[in-house]
């Protein structure tokens, strides 16, 4: 009885936070609410499971999580489906605390939850929360100084599964440690068999790739290598090979949007993605094959990837004071080199990077991300943020002239000031850092 008092108090306390926070402006409150329930009642999390009337549904990856949630979510909406899900990206405990605290009600439940997870932090949701599936859509080196290297991450999502041993998981067979997450009883893998590019840009990039030994200790080798470490991998010593797919895609990527066919228990499937570029073809697929595993039809899917509108800086469109702009989150190598491929060349271009604690203080991720890849930008390329400086050295780096580069550290001036030179039709295209992204969006910008 106790318990429940506590958190029925704690759902209580909460709508009178946020109601406070808004009032004054003082936040988003996309974590603030649920570190204060958290701390109030450390159990909290372990009641929400019990307002979730069908499916919990977790997704973690370095990157993509924030869009193919996103994805998963809509689709669900689209098929009438009632959705509780962490829309702004907050996935450390307190924000998936944050959304249940604000969102759930002593008579009201979801059919499905949708939350997406730091990888960091899987195992201890799981430890209140445990899931039905789990999506893991890649691995990748990001922020160094918090997570360690790649082997650390890793450890961090297969402790996370085996405490869930009844989870069933979506696993991308293309990432050579993804692909060795099947440890439940229940696992399907989805992957490209091949990839076209009819589009402005092409599939290079100056980026270093990882190297990974496969578990005979041999370098894994590659018959077709997509981007990064993934693609059809092979040990040639001791036979071991990229898993076949349960979920199997061919790809076109044109300059707006991706035309996906996919082979599952022998019936073609056609979907057409309206999101810029092969990671977010990756993204989409994962979130098809989650939503096929759900009952979900190819029709109620693509009704939805008709009318998802990207979010928070995940190839986000706004309008600033009448100029189209595309606003890309760049946060490590991988996802920034495949990010910079897209970008505009004609447009005004920002590059805002931050170097606070969900940033990662480390910014060495700069210099193996692919910004050669702007050496023939038209305009003057606008550096801003705390690191705003070491972005200008980087893109000098780079082979962009200095009267090229202009450092301006505020973001709002920095906008402000790009606007004011913006020709008529002319694009912006901002590429901010985490907490870059936050201080944007917050930014009262004129449409």
């Amino acid at each position: 009885m106790l318990k429940h008092l506590r958190f029925y108090t704690s759902l209580l306390f909460a709508r009178c936070a946020y109601l406070g926070i808004k009032t004054l402006s003082k936040s988003g409150g996309t974590s603030f609410i649920g570190m204060a329930v958290l701390k109030y009642y450390p159990n909290f999390l372990s009641h929400c499971r019990n307002y979730i009337k069908e499916k919990s549904i977790t997704i973690t990856g370095t990157n993509g999580k924030t869009t193919t949630s996103g994805l998963i979510s809509h689709i669900l909406e689209t098929a009438h489906q009632s959705v509780i899900h962490n829309l702004k990206g907050a996935n450390m405990l307190t924000g998936v605390a944050n959304v249940f605290a604000l969102n759930i009600a002593p008579f009201k439940r979801f059919d499905y939850s949708v939350i997406e997870s730091d990888e960091a932090y899987l195992t201890k949701l799981y430890d209140y929360m445990p899931s039905d599936y789990l999506v893991v859509t890649n691995l990748f080196r990001d922020q160094l100084d918090r997570y360690g290297e790649l082997a650390t991450t890793a450890n961090f999502i297969k402790n996370a599964i085996d405490k869930n041993k009844k989870l069933k998981l979506v696993l991308n067979a293309d990432d050579p440690i993804v692909a060795t997450f099947n440890r439940t009883d229940y696992a399907v893998f989805y992957g490209f068999e091949n990839v076209r590019y009819e589009c402005d840009y092409k599939n290079d990039s100056n980026a270093p790739a990882e190297i990974f030994n496969c578990q005979c200790k041999e370098p894994l080798e590659y018959s077709k290598r997509f981007f990064a470490q993934q693609g059809h991998y092979y040990c040639p010593k001791c036979g071991y090979k990229r898993p076949n797919c349960d979920y199997s895609a061919n790809a076109v990527i044109h300059n707006d949007y991706s035309e996906i066919s996919i082979l599952h228990n022998g019936i073609k499937y056609e979907f057409t993605v309206n999101l810029v570029g092969l990671y977010n073809a990756y993204n989409a697929l994962a979130a098809i094959a989650l939503s096929f595993e759900l009952g979900l039809n190819q029709a109620e899917i693509q009704k939805a990837l008709d009318s998802y509108k990207s979010i928070f800086g995940r190839t986000e469109k706004r309008t600033i004071c009448g100029h189209n702009t595309l606003i890309q989150l760049i946060k490590n190598p991988t996802g920034a080199s495949e990010v910079l491929k897209t970008v505009d060349l004609n447009s005004r271009i920002i590059i805002a990077i931050n170097d606070n604690y969900a940033d990662g203080r480390d910014i060495s991720w700069l210099w193996d991300s692919d910004f050669e890849q702007l050496k023939h930008a038209k305009n003057t390329i606008i550096t801003s943020g705390t690191r705003a400086n070491d972005m200008a050295v980087r893109l000098k780096y780079a082979g962009i002239p200095v009267d090229k580069i202009e450092i301006n550290p505020d973001i709002e001036k920095a906008i402000n000031y790009t606007v004011k030179y913006c020709k008529n039709n002319e694009k912006i295209t901002i590429l901010p850092s985490y907490t870059a992204l936050l201080k944007i969006n917050k930014l009262k910008l004129k449409k």
